[in-house]
């Protein structure tokens, strides 16, 4: 393989990024941590595993991302979350992976938890996403939530055995800060974006997310984790288009 950077983007994650670093100790000499301003201890935790250590601005999650990955040593990146950790099987792949071209770009499946309950079906089931990439060819886009990369084009998405193990919802308290969060930040993008939302989409779109989430997506079979994530999601998605109508007032 290649040599490869590892490149983790956070804030305030001192009581997950050990996790996350550990499951990528012995990958790479190159592992970067780019804070845009912790207080909680993270910095000071990081540093505990010979990282190199940058801190920034927050942009927004896109042009973040984009910053500290050009601080990185390779060209070719493993850009992970502060909650995520690679699990044995990721691990062994990418150091056996040999890319037939800088055009490639490598997907990988992820799993998700709701605490200690990892969720197999709903929302949050047969999740996967390009996280193994060249930054010569690939980028994030500029969007403050929700970011994408950017494919040039030829990009050829490979599939990479293993799982990132995400485990963002730590409880219901932590899960609704974020809902909250990131559904104000999408009726932003969506109100810059030119969209606007009507009170039949606020009163029935919700009621949709759920009944996919739940029914089509199997989310009942995750139990009572399965109906709190469907729940949330349509909470999220009501406060995202109920703020986007009262961005669209104010105009």
């Amino acid at each position: 393989m290649k040599s490869f950077s590892v490149v983790i983007v956070c804030r305030d994650e001192a009581d997950v990024i050990g996790t996350a670093l550990e499951s990528v100790a012995g990958l790479t000499d190159d592992v970067i941590v780019y804070d845009t301003g912790s207080v909680d201890g993270t910095i000071e935790k990081a540093g505990q595993f010979g990282v190199r250590l940058f801190q920034g601005p927050w942009e927004g999650y896109g042009k973040t991302k984009n910053r500290a990955i050009q601080l990185a040593r390779y060209d070719w990146i493993l850009s992970l979350d502060a909650d995520e950790a690679a699990d044995p099987t990721l691990r062994d792949a990418l150091l056996a992976c040999e890319p037939a071209s800088d055009a490639d770009a490598f997907d990988i499946r992820r799993r998700n938890y709701y605490g200690a309950r990892y969720l197999r079906f709903g929302h949050w089931g047969r999740d996967h996403l390009v996280r193994f990439f060249n930054r010569q060819t690939l980028r994030w886009n500029a969007d403050a939530v929700h970011e994408k990369l950017e494919y040039a084009p030829g990009t050829k998405i490979r599939r990479m055995p293993g799982f990132i193990l995400h485990r963002s919802i730590r409880d219901l308290s932590d899960y609704s800060g974020k809902m909250v969060r990131y559904a104000l930040l999408g009726a932003e993008k969506y109100y810059a974006q030119g969209r606007r939302a009507g009170w039949l989409r606020v009163c029935v779109s919700p009621c949709f997310a759920f009944f996919v989430n739940y029914f089509l997506k199997l989310g009942f079979l995750d139990g009572y984790a399965g109906y709190l994530t469907a729940k949330m999601t349509a909470w999220y998605t009501f406060l995202k288009y109920a703020r986007l109508r009262e961005l669209s007032a104010k105009s």
